[in-house]
């Protein structure tokens, strides 16, 4: 990993008309994902990580904000603009079934993308999936088969063959291993970080298991209701967490050894995460945390660095 920033966000939104109101998926992030480097992204189902991910790579339009790739303003770029970004911006989809077609054989799932950026094409283009299944661990006569003659593993390769197959620089992984047998989830982490060392990718990890996370991960992100509350080394965070919300979310991981998993204080967070569209008025974890004061439910809490690039966002370490 350098210092030198890839992906820069600032004050980044991402809003949803609803009926009730405005979702507010994303509000107001801002973080730099650096080179060679992999920046997990946690939080509980519904915070906006998957949201976050895809309004990166300009699936989802962003509310506000900005996005800038390699000092390139990538915010309000129309798609033909984007197709020539794009293809240094690919995405590892979370179900290994359903983002490939299933009407097409492994080798023009592959192919897709170099025929629409014009890569490559006859031989050139046949060699260059040959060389893709060859990086991702799978035969050459893999190439003539559908997506539902694969296992799941084996689909989630393909994925991977086919958002390497332009050489892009940064790869959102949006949960890539949650719909994996828990056998094959190690083969793939391994993969991923094969790849990186290899290729040098950039990566933004998306995933619920933190374990993995850990393993993964140089930095890591902490989402909450469409907020980064907390954001650190992966050594730091997991040794130091500052932030309420992270202290459980670590609290949550089972030790392999029962006589300390037994003794050791769990968080127990009570109630469930309030709705996007009506989000709480001050600290947006104010409703479920167990060190919660006056201010925190009045003020929003500024997301700061409260130790040496360690930032979060609380009033404990806002307010005296």
């Amino acid at each position: 990993m350098t210092e030198k920033p890839l992906l820069q966000v600032k004050n980044l939104k991402k809003y949803f008309p609803s009926g009730k109101g405005t979702l507010k998926a994303i509000d107001d992030v801002s973080f730099t994902i650096y080179e060679g480097e992999t920046l997990g992204l946690v939080g509980e189902s519904g915070c906006g990580k998957s949201t976050l991910g895809k309004v990166l790579l300009k699936l989802e339009e962003p509310t506000g904000g900005e996005i800038h790739f390699q000092d390139i303003n990538i915010t309000n770029m129309n798609p033909q603009e984007m197709k020539k970004i794009r293809r240094q911006m690919q995405i590892i989809f979370q179900d290994p079934y359903a983002s490939l077609n299933p009407r097409m054989t492994i080798s023009d799932i592959i192919a897709e993308p170099l025929e629409i950026h014009k890569v490559a094409f006859g031989n050139e283009k046949m060699a260059r999936i040959d060389e893709l299944l060859n990086i991702v661990g799978l035969s050459r006569s893999t190439k003539s088969r559908f997506p539902h003659e694969l296992s799941g593993g084996q689909r989630q390769r393909v994925g991977i063959a086919r958002s390497l197959s332009l050489n892009p620089r940064f790869l959102v992984c949006d949960e890539p291993i949650s719909a994996l047998d828990v056998s094959v989830q190690a083969q793939i982490i391994n993969l991923l970080k094969k790849l990186q060392k290899d290729i040098g990718l950039t990566y933004l990890f998306i995933a619920h298991d933190l374990g993995v996370v850990k393993y993964l991960s140089s930095r890591v992100a902490v989402m909450y209701l469409g907020k980064i509350v907390e954001l650190a080394s992966s050594n730091d965070l997991y040794s130091s967490p500052m932030h309420p919300y992270t202290q459980a979310l670590l609290s949550a991981i089972p030790i392999p050894d029962p006589h300390l998993e037994k003794s050791r204080k769990k968080v127990i967070l009570q109630g469930e995460m309030p709705s996007p569209i009506t989000p709480p008025k001050g600290c947006v974890f104010c409703t479920r945390c167990p060190s919660a004061r006056k201010e925190c439910f009045e003020v929003r809490p500024i997301f700061k660095e409260v130790a040496p690039q360690h930032f979060a966002a609380c009033h404990l370490y806002n307010l005296p």
